[in-house]
């Protein structure tokens, strides 16, 4: 089938889109660092079952709009984006389905609208309310994200999240070489990262599991010295999967995307009028054995049904990393399928 590219205006802002198919509408959100181009497995797969599928760049990213100020990438600006699009595609409803930083904002779209959204999947961060990303001990934002990361990180240390939100030293870091940056991401946390690394991602289920998994950065280090420099890619994202990623932050720059971190407080406090409310549609989750913020939210996924009251299920991929429906893309659509063939 082909796929069609579309620049849609949604709420002032242009957002890239892929689609493919035709059928009921089936919205992909992808995460950091990645693009429409994350989901090329699902498209088709999605498109011959019968769906309509979707696959955009997120704002910041791509051929989406890049805004200057932080708050336009705050998670209601980021909902609303994932509503205008349903909207722009001439449709009222859609499934949606999010990957990373998209896992939030899907399971905050459907939270938020469920009008709008008949069923969600978030993949690899577990549903998690107002916190949006689950972590020990706040499995659904318990405890305001500046406090935990400072918790996490300790006082001679910046968690990732905090080191992201800053943007000057990573963009400095990441900028100085992008492809070997991307590569070295890609390897470390997916499921062929290093075998002695394999049991510091799966162990991070605890604060201390997390303060010594790699994602600390020591004041004045970069999060380069903590990768594993590698030269060999996996099966499954080769040479011109890099290059595309590569091309693709080489021309849109890192302010939008590393934006999305620099809310994370601020999206706490915006969402506290929703704490409590259950998400009520459909739902399943997919994670990865060795994908961090799927032990990061085990507490949360072994709660989802307390606060998700349609919970379909979660599905853990044994040796999948954080790169889940890249690194196993035949489990991940059969999962898909499946879950879509279940909706009424």
């Amino acid at each position: 089938m082909q796929r069609e590219h579309h620049l849609l205006s949604v709420n002032g802002a242009r957002i890239h889109a892929v689609t493919e198919g035709q059928g009921p509408l089936v919205l992909l959100i992808h995460g950091f660092p990645e693009s429409w181009y994350s989901w090329r497995h699902q498209l088709t797969a999605l498109a011959e079952a019968g769906y309509r599928a979707v696959a955009i760049d997120q704002r910041g990213y791509g051929r989406s709009s890049k805004f200057y100020q932080t708050e336009e990438y705050s998670i209601h600006k980021l909902v609303d984006d994932a509503v205008g699009v349903v909207k722009a595609l001439g449709e009222e409803q859609a499934v949606v389905v999010g990957h990373d930083w998209g896992a939030p904002v899907a399971w905050t779209a459907a939270w938020l609208y469920p009008e709008t959204f008949r069923a969600v999947v978030g993949m690899s961060v577990p549903f998690a309310g107002r916190g949006l990303v689950s972590l020990p001990g706040a499995p659904f934002g318990e405890i305001r994200p500046n406090d935990i990361h400072r918790d996490i990180a300790g006082p001679e240390a910046d968690f990732y999240q905090d080191y992201f939100a800053a943007r000057s030293a990573v963009i400095t870091e990441i900028e100085a070489d992008v492809r070997s940056w991307l590569r070295d991401i890609v390897v470390m946390l997916s499921g062929d990262t290093p075998e002695a690394f394999k049991p510091v991602l799966a162990g991070q289920t605890t604060l201390e599991g997390i303060r010594n998994g790699g994602l600390c950065i020591l004041h004045g280090s970069r999060l380069k010295d903590n990768l594993v420099p590698t030269e060999t890619l996996p099966a499954w994202f080769n040479e011109q999967d890099l290059d595309f990623y590569t091309a693709e932050f080489e021309r849109s720059g890192l302010i939008g995307p590393l934006s999305f971190y620099s809310n994370i407080d601020s999206n706490w406090f915006a969402l506290a009028e929703y704490e409590g409310r259950p998400l009520t549609q459909p739902s399943l989750f997919i994670g990865g054995e060795f994908d961090v913020a799927t032990n990061w939210g085990r507490e949360a996924i072994a709660r989802a049904a307390d606060h998700l009251t349609d919970f379909r299920g979660s599905h853990i991929l044994e040796g999948s990393g954080h790169w889940i429906q890249q690194e196993y893309p035949e489990q991940t659509n059969r999962l898909l399928v499946e879950f879509l063939g279940g909706l009424k």
